[in-house]
């Protein structure tokens, strides 16, 4: 399904864990790593694609995460010219994604990569809040920068932490998150 304007409706999925720190997963043969995502099927809302993305992905069910927060709208990402499928039409030129914000009440043993016949990922870690929205690929930073931005205040509440931006954090030599 693409929309008119030639973007895939996708969900993202931010996955926090009780620290602050957040799912980060490498892809199947590749060396890429990203946040869960994933394409809307035409008759999902997209917090029925965010739950199926999750467990096709993650091995997650929704009895093991808690959604906090979504972006009010639509984030856009352009793919790159090298990705552009031009023979293929409607020709799809990115991404237009809903990102939710869960927190992971689960234990990381519910966590299996290998749960659909098709993996996406085969590594995974928990990384500090703004490391995602440095290291991943180049065209979708921008994106993954903004949905960061929105969600911040929810995590310093909810995880009690203190996290400060990049940028500010090379001008002021502290830490990614610093304890409230």
């Amino acid at each position: 399904m693409i929309d008119a304007d030639g973007y895939r409706p996708n969900v993202g999925i931010v996955l926090l864990n009780g620290d602050g720190r957040l799912f980060w997963a490498r892809r199947v043969r590749r060396d890429g790593w990203q946040f869960p995502q994933g394409g809307m099927r035409s008759d999902e809302t997209p917090l029925e694609a965010m739950y199926r993305e999750l467990e096709e992905e993650t091995g997650l069910a929704a009895e093991h995460v808690e959604v906090l927060a979504t972006t009010p709208g639509w984030l856009r990402y352009r793919l790159p010219n090298r990705y552009v499928r031009r023979h293929q039409q409607p020709q799809c030129i990115g991404q237009k994604q809903v990102w939710f914000l869960l927190r992971f009440t689960g234990h990381e043993q519910h966590l299996r990569l290998d749960a659909s016949e098709t993996p996406e990922f085969d590594s995974w870690r928990w990384v500090d809040f703004w490391y995602p929205a440095e290291h991943v690929v180049s065209f979708k930073r921008r994106v993954y920068e903004r949905a960061l931005r929105q969600f911040a205040p929810l995590v310093e509440r909810a995880c009690r932490i203190r996290i400060e931006h990049p940028q500010r954090r090379r001008d002021s030599g502290s830490a990614d998150i610093a304890a409230a």
